[in-house]
């Protein structure tokens, strides 16, 4: 069994999406290559919500492939520790190199939709990701570059713009929850 399937399982859900994805995360154990994207039906991911100090913003980028601002992260590609690929994404992608882990518990699991598209010139049926998200914090004064291959921009962003412009309706929801999470302290 995976570490990740292991710490899922002991997570505790905050609201009823995140207890039926815990229960599709554990059924989908089973699958083979469930670390990398050989597993072209669902994989593991990790994503960063990364807040300023006051916890008034977020770190985003806009996506290349979404054409949409959202949170930082990506693909497990065979590491089983997602702390540690949320911290490996959020570097690669923001250039960000001083932040602190609020919390060593993930803030939040999600099964995210992903829809076909084209990905270096290769096409990328749909799937499924798997996704663990981390709660950190950092400076929005500290140095930003997007990763330009995936990102054309970073940008602290408060709270309400991200909801207003997000243009991936399903990961609402989830913005919401973590910023309610947040501000409510229970993390």
């Amino acid at each position: 069994m995976s570490k990740t399937i292991q710490m899922i399982k002991s997570y505790v859900p905050f609201d009823e999406q995140e207890r039926a994805d815990k229960q599709f995360f554990i059924e989908c154990e089973s699958l083979e290559q469930i670390l990398t994207r050989e597993n072209r039906r669902c994989h593991l991911c990790s994503s960063a919500f990364v807040v300023n100090k006051e916890h008034t913003k977020v770190l985003c980028a806009y996506h290349n492939i979404y054409q949409s601002w959202s949170w930082l992260g990506g693909h497990a590609d065979g590491i089983d520790d997602m702390q540690f690929v949320a911290k490996k994404e959020l570097t690669e992608e923001s250039s960000l190199k001083n932040y602190k882990l609020l919390c060593k518990n993930p803030i939040s699991i999600e099964s995210l939709p992903v829809r076909a598209h084209v990905k270096r010139g290769a096409f990328v049926p749909a799937h499924c990701h798997l996704n663990v998200t981390y709660l950190f914090e950092a400076d929005e004064n500290e140095f930003i570059a997007p990763k330009e291959d995936e990102n054309k921009k970073v940008a602290w962003l408060t709270f309400d713009e991200l909801i207003s412009k997000s243009k991936e309706p399903y990961m609402l929801p989830i913005y919401k929850k973590i910023i309610k999470r947040l501000q409510e302290k229970f993390y």
